[in-house]
């Protein structure tokens, strides 16, 4: 009897015990699944308890914590989370925004790096600046074609040489023509005069001026790149297509507009002059010059040189990727990451000289009839060459132009 008993109570202990550890199984897994579902794609067997690698690379590890802030998957195409309203407050923490002293000491050589380096990485996490000078009106009737341009504050002849010739706003071969001249602050520090007032001026007159209140320099061309995008979004979201350029490059709107007649509606459309396979220089004394300590990895393909089209569809797809991709000091490698990170690949057309033409062509007028872009172009070269390309009795073959769009990266 007593035998008896002992086992019965073994027997219900085994069974209690039984059910405690279900339960504490299955409530483990359930968390488990709630707070790593969109982990997923990162894991693969063979890695499964290995910790990740940290790269040695500042700008590489600040885009490994944002797309672990918002579990992206490494692959090609990811687009954001349906939730996800914008920049995270550790990116961008006060207005006006201050310097980062953290990056000091994570990047060990950072005393060592020229002093445009430095700036830049102190203030890498900075997007959001007040609009100083603004166009409230550029985009009321929505425009066609948005020749948005790069310039500062000191290059008055450019902007107006470019209003005079292919800048030219209004209606051409019946679409509607907007320019913009988008600017950032001329800094005391870098010893420029003010001009602040004579900007004001230009604004007031010509209405297609948008300043913002940042430092204006080589290394902060992707920053103004980022507020154009918001802006964009924001007040111009109608714009069909969209060109993006420098202010010492000669453009053929006609020929643009030629271009995009051809086009398929449906596709995404990014062209320029299309570099791939490239990567950071090393040598300290070039322009391009980008330490080891701040990035490492290959260049994703990248529009570079003076100016590239895309449609106005993909301007907003990238004004929202942008916010997922950690600024970079070179704005046109910046935007081929953008690209990347929605499974795009820029397509290459031949239209755009971005290192000029052969030497004996450049004063042939019909040299220009069936391009796109040549850059670099002073002011000057810009209203002559507009002149010719308007001459009623210039008789030039202009070459078929060839239909394009970007291509899907097929590598996921």
């Amino acid at each position: 009897m007593n035998s008896s008993w002992k086992t019965t109570k073994l027997l219900g202990l085994l069974m209690l015990a039984n059910i405690l550890i279900y339960v504490v199984v299955e409530v483990s897994r359930s968390y488990g699944q709630g707070r790593d579902m969109y982990r997923r794609g990162k894991l693969t067997p063979k890695k499964f308890w290995k910790k990740p690698e940290v790269s040695l690379a500042f700008w590489n590890r600040m885009q490994d914590r944002l797309d672990d802030i918002y579990y992206l998957p490494l692959a090609n195409g990811s687009e954001p989370p349906p939730d996800f309203q914008g920049i995270p407050r550790w990116l961008n923490r006060t207005s006006p925004c201050q310097p980062d002293s953290r990056v000091t000491s994570e990047i060990e050589d950072f005393k060592s790096l020229p002093q445009r380096f430095q700036d830049f990485l102190l203030y890498m996490g900075c997007r959001s600046y007040p609009l100083i000078t603004d166009a409230p009106n550029l985009c009321s009737e929505p425009p066609y074609l948005l020749l948005a341009v790069k310039s500062i504050a000191a290059h008055f002849d450019r902007r107006q040489a470019i209003r005079e010739s292919w800048g030219r706003a209004g209606i051409l071969d019946g679409r509607r023509i907007v320019t913009v001249f988008l600017l950032g602050s001329m800094a005391a520090t870098d010893h420029f005069p003010n001009l602040s007032d004579m900007v004001k001026h230009e604004a007031a007159l010509y209405g297609d001026v948008l300043q913002w209140d940042y430092r204006d320099s080589f290394f902060n061309l992707t920053l103004k790149e980022v507020l154009f995008l918001e802006w964009f979004g924001t007040h111009c979201a109608s714009a069909k297509y969209v060109f993006k350029g420098d202010d010492d490059v000669f453009v053929n709107t006609q020929h643009i507009l030629a271009y995009l007649g051809n086009v398929s509606k449906t596709q995404d459309l990014f062209v320029g002059d299309v570099i791939a396979n490239a990567g950071p220089h090393r040598t300290k004394h070039l322009k391009y010059y980008i330490p080891e300590s701040v990035f490492r990895g290959i260049y994703p393909p990248y529009a570079g040189g003076g100016g590239y089209l895309y449609s106005g569809n993909l301007g907003l797809r990238l004004r929202t990727i942008s916010r997922l991709v950690t600024l970079y000091p070179i704005d046109d490698v910046y935007t081929g990451m953008c690209l990347k990170r929605l499974g795009l690949v820029p397509e290459k057309h031949m239209g755009f000289k971005t290192f000029d033409i052969e030497e004996k062509h450049r004063e042939n007028p019909c040299a220009y009839k069936s391009l796109i872009l040549v850059h670099p172009r002073s002011p000057q070269d810009m209203i002559k060459i507009w002149s010719w390309i308007n001459d009623p009795k210039a008789k030039c073959y202009i070459a078929p132009t060839t239909k394009g769009a970007v291509r899907r990266n097929k590598s996921k």
